[in-house]
């Protein structure tokens, strides 16, 4: 019998340390964030703001980095959610127990037009950053894209994921539309 009750509190304890780890206030650093601008900036300050549990927010504009304290991995899980349906997207790290999510519905496949939407475009700034960022994708023939605009479109032979890859390493979270 005492040695049910010394397992049974030994799991218990392993239980409430393992349940105290996972809800560690955790430092988050992204990288590679759009911010074209001072009101790129500050959209991404206020849309992380916005978040419960999430505190410390601040913005570098110049390394187009993002960093702010969340209570928790499921937190700072909700906070990268919340800049991807702002239209933002940049690099956590590896093996952090958040990620943005590939949610664009992309498919491999060669095309001559793709339709990005979702993406944050507040200025010319950002319409020259999203031209940018797809320059030097192969096959990339130009990018009809207006300020303030919420759709793009991509055109000449080319590998959409490569595309959309290329986008998100320039900090913009996209979904595809209309695909050729």
């Amino acid at each position: 019998m005492n040695r049910v009750l010394v397992l049974v509190g030994a799991v218990a304890v392993a239980a409430l340390a393992s349940a105290g780890a996972s809800t560690a206030a955790e430092k988050v650093e992204l990288k590679n964030v759009h911010m074209c601008c001072d009101g790129c900036a500050e959209e991404v300050a206020a849309v992380l703001g916005k978040v419960e549990g999430v505190t410390g927010v601040s913005t570098d504009k110049k390394t187009t980095s993002a960093t702010f304290t969340a209570a928790d991995a499921k937190v700072a899980q909700k906070a990268l959610d919340a800049l991807a349906a702002a239209g933002f997207h940049g690099d956590p790290g590896k093996d952090k127990g958040y990620a943005f999510k590939d949610d664009s519905g992309v498919r491999a496949g060669t095309l001559k037009t793709l339709t990005v939407t979702g993406f944050h475009n507040s200025c010319g700034g950002c319409v020259k950053s999203l031209k940018d960022a797809v320059k030097d994708v192969k096959g990339v023939a130009g990018v009809a894209a207006k300020a303030k605009v919420g759709t793009a479109e991509v055109t000449g032979e080319f590998e959409a994921v490569e595309v959309v890859t290329a986008l998100n390493k320039a900090g913009f979270h996209v979904k595809v539309g209309d695909k050729k």
